[in-house]
């Protein structure tokens, strides 16, 4: 912990508004270990029991996670950690952000999109006919059927979605390892997390029917492009899933179809199994992060709680924005863009998975950006990848368990650059065996 920043308080409430306030200001960056909880007692002269209390409070509001051995330690990101935490060293190979590649995103700027800018009212907007019209093409080619909607995004879906129905306090089973940012927000919100492990093929059925009935009222996956794994659930594991949830009548699921046109294998549905259900594909992985806009098909009662919670605070999705989505989607060149980024991508994760096979090390990622490597100590993999000049990301962020991994980004990592990136993460690593 920064010695600048001291935490102070006599009772949980105050220790703990202390400690956000730190995390706030970003005197407690992301990463830092907390004292330990009798230190930090004896140090500020109460009783242990009221620092356990802070410490549990912060990680209800996600401010903060236990990771066994390494402590309690400020998460990577949270509802009070400043944007832009994220740095990588001078002379350092970023393989930690999990960004697209700027190189592979289509020009938005050169699209010309038909909409008459007015400056319209609060009574007409709402999702725009002709962008729902070409989502259910393209929705029902993979075999999804629903009613549509427009979200800001993937995570924005999620929101709306989880606060239409579930509550506060209620459980919702993920992914492990999982999309960070997704259980930050879920823990941001209130929610309680079970994690459920997941393999190459997905997650996996017996850990999905343990979480459910253990009382888990939602369920969260992803279709293809798995952060932090690069999983893609195949056609069998979709069936056995499917066969969960129809075995567990009231669960909310939501599937994330996170690499959709950039996926070099086809969608296995599984969300409609559920009575209850929302499928959510994002534009920002193909055509570029700045359009905030996630198509969104789900069953009708659901569909018309996010459609109608949304009227009802921000209104909609700007329809200009709408509009730029309809032109990319309808554009030759756009297209073929897309088509010849995913195969990149396909490409550069391809070289390293086999590198890092050829090297004793095994990865599932079929799909996406990133890659996770199993190890038997993150912390000195990820200082001694750092001094041989790559930044990847520990994986303490993406893990429930405290499994022991780091994620690779291969996102702009070029095919020729593989070998020498696994020979430096054989070198560090020490990889231990895939969770099963």
């Amino acid at each position: 912990m920064s010695v600048q920043y001291q935490i102070t308080g006599s009772a949980a409430t105050e220790i703990a508004a202390s400690v956000e306030a730190g995390v706030r200001s970003g005197e407690l960056a992301p990463g830092r270990t907390l004292p330990p909880v009798r230190k930090l007692a004896a140090d500020l002269g109460v009783a242990p029991g009221t620092v356990a209390s802070a410490y549990r409070r912060l990680r209800e509001r996600g401010v903060v996670e236990t990771g066994g051995r390494a402590g309690t330690f400020v998460r990577q990101r949270s509802a009070f950690t400043p944007v832009g935490t994220l740095t990588v060293p001078a002379g350092v190979r970023d393989l930690v952000s999990g960004e697209p590649d700027p190189a592979l995103l289509p020009d938005l700027g050169a699209l010309k999109p038909i909409v008459e800018i007015t400056h319209g009212n609060y009574r007409d907007g709402g999702p725009c006919p002709d962008l729902l019209d070409l989502a259910r093409e393209r929705f029902a080619a993979d075999g999804v059927h629903g009613d549509l909607t427009v979200t800001s995004g993937a995570l924005d879906a999620f929101e709306r979605g989880l606060a239409a129905r579930l509550e506060p306090g209620d459980t919702v089973a993920v992914e492990e390892p999982t999309w960070a940012n997704g259980r930050d927000l879920l823990l941001s919100a209130g929610y309680q997390i079970t994690p459920v492990a997941i393999d190459g093929e997905g997650p996996v059925a017996a850990e999905l029917e343990a979480a459910l009935a253990s009382g888990a009222r939602a369920f969260i996956l992803t279709s293809r492009g798995q952060n932090p794994t690069g999983a893609t659930v195949s056609a069998e594991r979709a069936q056995q899933l499917r066969d969960v949830i129809g075995r567990h009548p009231g669960v909310f699921v939501i599937e994330d179809d996170h690499w959709a046109e950039l996926s070099p294998t086809p969608l296995h549905f599984v969300a409609d199994a559920a009575e209850q259900w929302m499928f959510v594909r994002s534009a920002s992985k193909p055509y570029g992060p700045d359009l905030r806009t996630a198509l969104v098909a789900a069953d009708a009662e659901t569909k018309a709680r996010v459609q109608g919670r949304m009227a009802i605070g921000h209104g909609w999705v700007s329809c200009i924005l709408q509009h730029f989505v309809i032109a990319a989607l309808t554009d030759d060149g756009v297209n073929a863009q897309v088509r010849r980024a995913g195969a990149v991508y396909t490409e550069r994760q391809t070289a390293l998975r086999e590198a890092l096979a050829a090297r004793g090390i095994a990865t599932w990622g079929t799909s996406g950006l990133n890659l996770w490597v199993p190890v038997a100590d993150e912390t000195a993999a990820v200082v001694a990848l750092r001094d041989a000049g790559y930044a990847v990301a520990p994986g303490r962020g993406f893990s429930f368990h405290g499994a022991q991994g780091i994620r690779v980004s291969t996102a702009r990592l070029e095919p020729d650059a593989a070998p020498a990136v696994a020979d430096a993460i054989a070198y560090a690593s020490g990889p231990a065996a895939p969770p099963v």
